[in-house]
């Protein structure tokens, strides 16, 4: 096992986020040419499609989370081949079960019908989504960014290109967008094996081997399965209640507003990436002084990234007149990015690096048992959808402190009440903003909102720009 220097880690994260910036690319022409051309009925059921799929990763069980805990501190030389391409073999066969029963409930069930299609996708993307995962997962536990950067580029490139293919043929019909998605998957995961061989080619253990390997990466990953799922959820419900409560047409514009606010989000991940391999190889002695400094970073960052929604409002409404009311909803969402992106950069990771599944998992069902009652109320009581996209960003807000202060019992500091009182009152003054004041006004007033709190936080972000030319000389001796 290696130990991974500042150095490695920046290049690391040059790469991921060069990767993501390929996928902001195509998640762009998605969010904003996708719409423009297609009726709006088809459009939410692509984004029907997109909301479902993104849960199939729960039919692993927690296999490739066990995965990632059990192995990330080794480098690809170091694995054992034959054990982990059993793991493969195995969830290859499993999901290809699942895809057959999800088809046949479609066929008999829901022949000629949108629903009947968007299950027989669904179960497609079963197969696709958690063999693409798998690739990826084996690319970040060995810390080979590079390779993970390239799965990342094909996956998206060809999914970019059949939607643009799509769009000029005029296509409307959601399936083949949906099409587009799976094709991306699988060409992604193949160009990846190419790399991989030694994960997916080869002989493989007796089976009593196998599935008691089976039995210890899920006991050892399921508790982080549904921590990270019931992460996504806590979002993912606020859309399904939306779904469910109210027409095609209002989450087709609903999930407008999510999908923009989710390109700022793929940076964040981007980065996530390669930081949790990171700490898992770093001096535990070092990670309470990098939470503080990372911290003291991203979160001007991200506050000053909801400046943006002031011009950016008003050159959407112009390109895309028929959502302008998605454009009222996004003010009211995007104060997320700054607590989801908190919660998946630091405090996700910092809770994996020292094995707090439980903790993890006890914030986040305890969010979203709160939440789920929040948004029954808004949708089927207050009936506001107003409301219920509010109450999503409290949840948000609500579990990102939560696991702040978990953090902070763990390292033995982190942020203070005075931090995240000012993060509360910059979250509410935009949201107030962006509602009921004009775009120039309400940029005005957020921007000075903004000043106080990034003076208070100047020293962070001047750090941000200066490199320390003694650390990164003795890190790359490390990393050499």
């Amino acid at each position: 096992m290696s130990t991974i220097g500042a150095a490695k880690i920046r290049r690391g994260i040059f790469l991921s986020v060069f990767a993501q910036l390929v996928s902001v690319s195509v998640s762009l022409i998605f969010s904003l040419f996708v719409p423009k051309f297609i009726p709006p009925v088809e459009y939410a059921n692509w984004q029907t499609f997109v909301l479902y799929v993104a849960y199939v990763g729960l039919f692993h069980f927690g296999l490739l989370d066990g995965i990632i805990l059990r192995y990330s501190q080794y480098d690809y030389g170091e694995l054992d081949l034959k054990l982990i391409r059993s793991q493969y073999r195995v969830l290859f066969f499993f999901t290809l079960i699942l895809a057959a029963v999800g088809t046949t409930v479609a066929l008999l069930f829901f022949r000629g019908t949108a629903e009947g299609a968007l299950l027989v996708l669904l179960s497609a993307g079963t197969v696709t989504k958690n063999l693409f995962c798998y690739t990826s997962y084996t690319f970040q536990i060995t810390n080979r960014i590079g390779n993970y950067a390239f799965l990342i580029i094909a996956q998206r490139v060809v999914n970019g290109i059949g939607v643009v293919a799509l769009l000029l043929l005029g296509v409307d019909d959601f399936i083949w967008y949906c099409v587009a998605e799976l094709a991306g998957d699988l060409v992604g995961s193949l160009f990846a094996a190419i790399r991989n061989r030694g994960l997916y080619l080869g002989a493989i253990p007796p089976f009593g081997t196998v599935f008691r390997e089976i039995g210890r990466n899920i006991s050892a990953g399921f508790m982080l399965l549904v921590a990270n799922w019931s992460s996504i959820f806590l979002i993912g419900s606020a859309k399904m209640t939306v779904d469910w409560r109210w027409d095609k047409l209002i989450f087709g514009k609903v999930s407008f507003a999510f999908s923009v606010s989710n390109l700022f989000l793929t940076f964040v991940s981007a980065v996530s990436v390669v930081l949790f391999p990171s700490l898992k190889r770093t001096d535990p002695e070092r990670l309470p002084g990098m939470y503080r400094e990372i911290r003291g970073r991203v979160s001007p960052i991200l506050f000053f990234a909801l400046l943006f929604y002031f011009p950016g409002c008003a050159i959407l409404s112009r390109w895309l007149p028929a959502y302008r009311e998605s454009l009222f909803y996004l003010g009211l969402l995007l104060p997320v990015i700054v607590y989801a992106s908190k919660v998946s950069l630091l405090t996700d990771n910092y809770l994996k690096a020292y094995r707090r599944e439980k903790t993890m998992l006890a914030i986040n069902l305890s969010c979203i048992a709160v939440a789920l009652t929040a948004f029954a109320l808004c949708a089927f009581v207050f009936d506001s959808l107003t409301g219920l996209l509010v109450a999503a960003v409290v949840m948000v807000a609500l579990r990102s402190v939560l696991s702040e202060i978990a953090v902070g019992r763990v390292i033995g500091e982190g942020a203070t009440v005075p931090d995240f009182v000012a993060e509360a009152v910059l979250s509410v003054g935009f949201i107030l903003s962006a509602r009921f004041l004009s775009l120039p006004i309400g940029a005005l007033v957020y921007g000075l909102l903004f000043i106080p709190y990034l003076i208070l936080h100047r020293r962070d972000l001047v750090s941000l720009f200066i490199r320390n030319k003694k650390p990164d000389a003795e890190s790359g001796a490390r990393d050499d």
